[in-house]
């Protein structure tokens, strides 16, 4: 039973936007927070009591300053409940083109499909059942001969679901990275459970791991600010050929993407939507 105990702290944005709640997610995200949920006008931050530290969060956040928005915060002490429990009453299975199941352990009786992913709860909240990344797992489905005996990274693994599917789908050899320490454990217990273990690495940190080895395909489901810093380290990691794809962002913001993968030498491929959300595929050429 998980019943850690959980600071909520409200992170007031004003004028409030998607484009300025995103900017102060990059910001604390460097601070141990476990998930975040946008709550207009507030970005709202989930971390356990005993890795909070209130003077870390204002030392970020004043990094902020001279930006075209002010924020404040407040935290509270949220009480104790079984997080797992509440995960488990909201996270239903999903099936991807009747390709691919994302299921929990504890859903039973279900048909199964080609590729079938168990994820079970490390992180407080959220299941990653998300319209990114239904898009992102559809992108792979649709490009398997373009994954199968490759090297692929999944950046931001988060629980690992596309890392998962990727070796799944016969990848040679899978990466992920998280910039969060719960997430990159989560992501190799999780791919352990899907009996894929042997194939995939994790690790915590940032685009700057890439420079490591070098890829056949990157995912990238982050979110548009760390995509238009990280897109250039993307490509100069991608082989000759190679296929990058990102979600995260919206339809709007597409213009933005194109135009600093082009200027990063990728070639634009196609994309997927829904729900104003969006997903680009390009190549290296």
């Amino acid at each position: 039973m998980n019943s850690q105990e959980y600071i909520e702290v409200s992170i007031h944005i004003a004028p409030f936007s998607e484009e300025n709640a995103d900017i102060v997610t990059a910001g604390v995200s460097e601070l141990p927070f476990e998930s975040f949920a946008v709550e207009n006008p507030y970005l709202k931050c989930y971390i356990q009591k005993e890795l909070y530290d209130a003077q870390a969060l204002k030392v970020v956040l004043s990094g902020l300053e001279g930006m075209d928005f002010s924020v404040d915060f407040a935290a509270n002490l949220m009480p104790a409940v079984n997080w797992n429990a509440i995960w488990e009453s909201q996270f239903t299975p999903i099936v991807i083109d009747d390709k691919c199941t994302i299921k929990a352990s504890f859903h039973e009786g279900l048909k199964r499909t080609r590729f079938n992913i168990t994820i079970d709860p490390k992180m407080a909240f959220g299941t990653g059942h998300h319209q990114t990344t239904y898009m992102m797992c559809r992108a792979l489905l649709q490009n398997e001969d373009a994954v199968r005996g490759k090297v692929v990274m999944d950046m931001g693994c988060g629980t690992a679901i596309l890392a998962i599917l990727a070796a799944k789908m016969k990848a040679s050899q899978v990466y992920g990275i998280d910039i969060d320490a719960v997430a990159a454990i989560s992501a190799y217990d999780n791919a352990r459970l899907n009996k894929v273990g042997t194939r995939i690495e994790t690790y915590c940190g940032d685009a700057s791991l890439l420079q490591r080895g070098s890829y056949d395909v990157l995912l990238a489901n982050i979110n548009r600010n760390i995509l238009l810093q990280d897109i250039p380290t993307y490509a100069l990691s991608l082989h000759k050929g190679g296929l990058l794809f990102v979600s995260g962002f919206y339809l709007e913001d597409m213009p933005m993407i194109i135009g600093t993968a082009s200027a990063a030498g990728l070639e634009y491929v196609s994309h997927d939507s829904m729900d104003n959300w969006c997903c680009i595929k390009f190549r290296r050429p």
